[in-house]
């Protein structure tokens, strides 16, 4: 298939710039593979939409607060890093600007100076390695007092609450983005929704900004996936292999959910406990064997994102989905309304 066969127009006032206050009143459309009507509801009345039995799977991957605004020495120029991922040890590949005067040996420093870098290397793809300083047990307690969320580039309005771009579940530190279909969920809703009988799992899957990069290449099977690490545990994997034997639904709750599963499916034929690096890349005419549904935001045009939900949806209910979205003004993207496919 053609990369532009997975553009639609959006008008600019649809692109979310904050989350819904509450976060579970999102609006939600409801999508049925069965008899491919579409519903339209509010996220709060998701239980009404689950059955007991069914197993949520959530990615508890926690976003870094990785930009970090920082000055060149001695020439206290401005520039920030926005750390991608741990290569060893305090050495951190990032992403720098201005990256053409940011060159192997220049030193950054960061808020009161309690925190520096040292540019180690230039990669083939202009990123950077980079060695960091600091007077704290932990590199994280420098982000979390430095540091700012990594917001996709279409948010331009900042967040009052660095909270608001974390999942209400998030633990494990790694993500450079947030897996945001679970943005919707309070743990009240879990309660709710855990009080019908529903379980609720955990994988991890550290979102890469890989996730927002563009399909440049044409036919879309030429595409290269960024690779991602993931994380599923004995409870995790007993619990799907309970709830599939017992004829229950898997719903993952997010793409990266959705692709954790489905990497361990396409390695093992089936769901074991593992962990791993993956790049697997679903599109329409590949096959889901993992999951039986899928909650998620409306993702961008010609995106691999959009692309998975076609490969699970189907791609022309996928495309008429989204115009009806558009239509009806929803919100899109990261801090936007969600769907139920079921």
């Amino acid at each position: 298939m053609l990369k532009k066969e997975f553009w639609y127009d959006l008008p600019k006032a649809q692109i979310a710039q904050e989350p819904a206050n509450p976060r579970d009143s999102a609006r939600l459309m409801v999508l049925n593979r069965k008899n491919n009507d579409i519903g339209h509801a509010v996220f709060h009345d998701l239980p009404a939409y689950l059955e007991p039995g069914d197993l949520l799977v959530v990615n508890n991957s926690k976003v870094l607060p990785a930009r970090l605004l920082g000055t060149k020495l001695p020439t206290g120029a401005v520039c920030e890093l926005l750390l991608l991922r741990q290569a060893h040890g305090d050495t951190w590949e990032c992403l720098a600007r201005p990256g053409k005067r940011l060159q192997p040996g220049t030193k950054i420093t960061f808020g009161d100076g309690t925190l520096t870098a040292t540019i180690d290397e230039t990669l083939p793809d202009g990123n950077k390695y980079a060695t960091f300083t600091y007077d704290t047990e932990t590199l994280y307690e420098k982000l979390d007092e430095f540091g700012k969320m990594p917001l996709p580039p279409y948010i331009t309005k900042q967040l009052e609450d660095q909270s608001q771009y974390q999942t209400v579940y998030a633990k494990e530190l790694g993500s450079a983005a947030a897996p945001t279909a679970g943005l919707h969920f309070t743990p009240e809703l879990l309660d709710i929704i855990r009080a019908k009988g529903v379980r609720v799992a955990e994988v991890t899957l550290h979102v890469g900004l890989g996730t927002f990069r563009p399909v440049s290449e044409e036919d879309i099977q030429d595409h290269e996936m960024h690779s991602e690490w993931y994380c599923v545990d004995e409870a995790t994997a007993a619990l799907i292999n309970e709830t599939r034997a017992a004829g229950h639904r898997v719903i993952a709750v997010g793409t990266t959910s959705c692709r954790t599963l489905e990497a361990v499916w396409a390695k093992y034929g089936k769901i074991v406990p593992c962990s791993g690096n993956t790049s697997i890349f679903l599109y329409p005419g590949v096959e889901l064997h993992a999951i039986d549904g899928l909650i998620t935001n409306f993702h961008l045009p010609e995106s691999t994102l959009i692309m998975l939900i076609a490969a699970f949806y189907g791609y022309d209910k996928t495309m008429a989905a989204y115009q009806v979205a558009v239509d009806k003004r929803y919100r899109f993207f990261s801090f936007g309304d969600a769907m139920i496919i079921l």
